[in-house]
């Protein structure tokens, strides 16, 4: 019976995975060696769902990077974050193929992007070339492959969107030669009761469920005895062959008592709703342990269009004295399959452990604006602030620092957090900030906003607040070269460049004060100058450097050097 309760969730896996037909000989790989995963489409991230493939550039940077069809290039972005170096290709069958993390462009395209570049003496730059600009054949050299943004290492981010919609989509569906042979793994099973009577082994608290590994490969967990409204929550992961990255799977299905529940998969979703992702997992979870649980059933406040099918919105409600049979298969994109049952007898009994909510007098509804103060801070969340109605709390600690609820709600729209600084001197005001507290209390900077007696600043944070001040100017530092050194032989002038709590807001560099382009990278706090980009006809150079921080200090770096003239 069990076997055949498997079947038939599977046969039903087939029927709710249908995808639109994209075009699988259309586009070519974006390298020219073994297309090894590090992480997946859709895979959790913080606060978002991973919009594209990483491919792993075997620990190197400068690897080439392929048009994979032909067509024009329409955007290019860099910036010292996110997707760091970025090219957009947009081609003539309605889809655009996106490259990042990149180190560098192609000759010509790196010459169109520096001659912007300092044409308007900013090194981050956003540009949207026209269609006869920067045309690309299939298999055209437009880059080379680095570590640049929020890049955790050597690797390629690479998606394909639907240049109409500008949705991401799964980028296997296009044919990418990734090969897979090996089933996802799922790692943990909870159980969440779902209401003030509901039940899960006597315990009205989420509680992990343990599993064994049966003869057949398949997951079955510990027998349970719940009572009322439940839902299931997993911890998995996918592997591809040759990589031991543990990155996301493409698909889950829920089935109780043979009937599909609850079914979603990653063939495409819309950044709007990508910070959805905190109603998919339990974020309370997430914030006290870093394991993303992925839920199988829908709370108030979920969106997302990754669901083809959410029956009752996965939530099962548990009758006394009757039998449930839950399957939960968790699949990758080539259809290998981890499958888990989990027996529930429905059994009402005294609850042991109780949940207990903390009841504050605001009751916050997030269908309309709300405002609350205390202290010297006022709050306002606009409408939908939140994903549900809640208890909301906000105290005054007495020693300057505030409590905005606490850190494991999610939040998906900004808001306005304000503070009172009209005890505080004109002169000090300055160099105050918002700072947010993370839990060991090491203060970050929000962005401040100053008007008047009050600053402010917008937030999607909850936790604790309090004002900082920050007096040190930052530091500048010569990397690769001294005062009065001779650099004929040299390619780049290298910077360190810190700040020691409100962080980096600007700099700006000269030589012979002439501007030039220093590359901002933050995660080695460097600056880095192309020597190739101007050509100097003098040998003695004066470099001037300033660099301010967020409250407005600031230091300036003077220095000497030579270069031979060519």
């Amino acid at each position: 019976m069990r076997l055949l309760h498997i079947l038939f969730a599977s046969l039903t896996f087939i029927t709710v995975s249908g995808q639109a037909t994209y075009p699988k000989d259309y586009f070519r790989a974006p390298l020219d060696i073994p297309l090894l995963l590090s992480g997946t489409f859709g895979e959790l991230r913080s606060n978002h769902f991973h919009s594209g493939t990483d491919i792993k550039t075997q620990q190197r940077e400068g690897l080439k990077a392929y048009a994979t069809a032909g067509g024009y290039i329409s955007r290019i972005k860099i910036s010292p974050w996110g997707y760091g170096k970025a090219l957009y290709i947009t081609h003539p069958n309605g889809y655009t193929s996106v490259y990042a993390h990149l180190q560098k462009f192609a000759p010509e395209i790196e010459a169109y992007i520096k001659e912007r570049q300092y044409r308007e003496e900013a090194f981050d730059i956003e540009l949207f070339p026209a269609s006869a600009e920067l045309p690309v054949e299939k298999g055209d050299v437009i880059a080379y492959t680095g570590n640049t943004g929020g890049s955790g290492g050597p690797h390629l981010h690479f998606e394909i969107r639907d240049t109409k919609t500008e949705k991401p989509i799964n980028p296997l569906f296009f044919g990418l030669p990734v090969k897979d042979s090996q089933p996802p793994e799922i790692q943990e099973l909870y159980a969440y009761p779902l209401s003030d009577s509901s039940q899960v082994n006597r315990s009205g608290e989420p509680l992990p469920i343990p599993f064994t590994r049966q003869a057949d490969g398949t997951l079955l967990a510990g027998k349970i005895d719940a009572y009322g409204p439940i839902g299931f929550g997993i911890r998995a992961y996918d592997r591809q062959d040759l990589a031991y990255n543990k990155n996301g799977a493409y698909a889950m299905q829920m089935s109780v008592n043979g009937t599909t529940q609850l079914y979603y998969n990653f063939e495409t979703f819309s950044f709007a709703e990508s910070r959805g992702i905190n109603t998919l997992i339990d974020y309370g979870h997430y914030v006290r342990e870093r394991q993303r649980i992925q839920k199988c059933f829908i709370t108030p406040g979920n969106n997302l269009s990754i669901y083809g099918k959410r029956l009752n919105e996965g939530i099962i409600d548990i009758k006394d004295n009757s039998d449930y049979n839950v399957i939960i298969e968790v699949s990758d994109f080539d259809g290998n399959k981890s499958v888990l049952q989990i027996p529930v007898t429905g059994k009402k009994q005294e609850i042991v452990h109780k949940e207990e909510k903390k009841i504050t007098r605001n009751y916050l509804r997030t269908n309309r604006d709300n405002i609350y103060a205390a202290g010297d801070i006022t709050v306002f969340f606009p409408s939908y602030t939140f994903y549900d109605d809640l208890y909301f709390d906000l105290r005054d600690n007495g020693n300057g620092t505030y409590e905005v609820h606490n850190d494991e709600v999610p939040v998906q729209r900004n808001f306005t957090l304000s503070f009172d600084v009209s005890d505080y001197p004109q002169e000090e005001r300055k160099q105050l900030f918002i700072a947010y507290l993370d839990r060991r209390k090491r203060p970050s900077y929000e962005t401040t906003y100053k008007r008047g007696d009050i600053f402010s600043t917008h937030t999607r944070n909850l936790g604790t607040f309090t004002l900082e001040k920050d007096t040190t100017a930052p530091k500048i530092t010569p990397i690769n070269f001294k005062e009065g050194q001779w650099l004929s032989n040299y390619h780049y002038l290298k910077v360190k460049i810190s700040d020691d709590l409100s962080g980096i807001a600007s700099y700006r560099a000269t030589i012979n004060g002439r501007w030039i382009l220093m590359e901002y990278e933050p995660k080695n706090n460097t600056l880095t100058y192309d020597f190739n980009d101007i050509r100097f006809n003098e040998s003695k150079h004066q470099l001037e450097l300033s660099v301010t921080d967020n409250v407005g200090n600031s230091s300036t770096f003077n220095a000497t050097f030579y270069r031979a003239t060519k």
